[in-house]
């Protein structure tokens, strides 16, 4: 059984609605489709109707009737403008580095749903007990803003210490690590460029 926020974000691609869609404008019945696809129509109905979600292959099968590809079923519509929103309890926090140490800082993506986003969104957490994180480089570009606690930002060997409402931008392409100052716990919003 799916957890309640798989089960939304499967809902949010509109793959039944997306696959009833194309076999109306074939003027297809859900035994002819069952027919081209070796799949039941009462399979069929149930992913229609989002009762059911398709495994990947089950999909394949589909899209090879319609002669669309897997994107057609996974890509925005063009016709309306991208909207993501992401609840706080549909977040899931990650530990950096994974494993069994503690985590250099722990964090939740803002924005996972967005399809060919152009930047990424993520509240980071940086424990009371984190060891400053391994340098690391990704993207071209970096925006932190500390709502909590303080953060020292070391980019290429320069270090700088950001308090509650500072904020840094950065080029992320270069080494950069994070260290967690004081005894509090740290609170960012991080913004990367991909």
């Amino acid at each position: 059984m799916l957890s309640e926020t798989l089960t939304n974000e499967l809902q949010r691609y509109a793959i039944g609605p997306r696959i009833r869609t194309l076999r109306l404008k074939k003027k297809l019945g859900l035994v002819q489709l069952g027919a081209h696809t070796g799949l039941s129509p009462a399979m069929l109905s149930k992913i229609e109707r989002g009762q059911l979600f398709p495994t990947l292959p089950t999909l394949v099968r589909i899209a090879m009737v319609f002669g669309v590809g897997l994107d057609h079923f996974f890509a925005p519509e063009k016709d309306k403008p991208l909207v993501a929103v992401v609840r706080k309890g549909e977040r899931i926090r990650l530990p950096v580095p994974a494993g069994d140490g503690p985590p250099a800082w722990l964090f939740e993506s803002l924005d996972y749903p967005a399809a060919d986003r152009r930047m990424e969104a993520f509240y980071a957490e940086f424990p009371a007990d984190a060891p400053q994180s391994e340098p690391h480089r990704h993207g071209s570009a970096e925006f932190i803003y500390v709502l909590s606690g303080r953060l020292s930002v070391d980019v290429d060997g320069e270090e700088s210490l950001l308090h509650p409402g500072d904020a840094m931008y950065f080029d992320s392409s270069v080494a950069h690590s994070y260290r967690r100052e004081g005894a509090m716990a740290c609170k960012a919003l991080v913004v990367t460029a991909p």
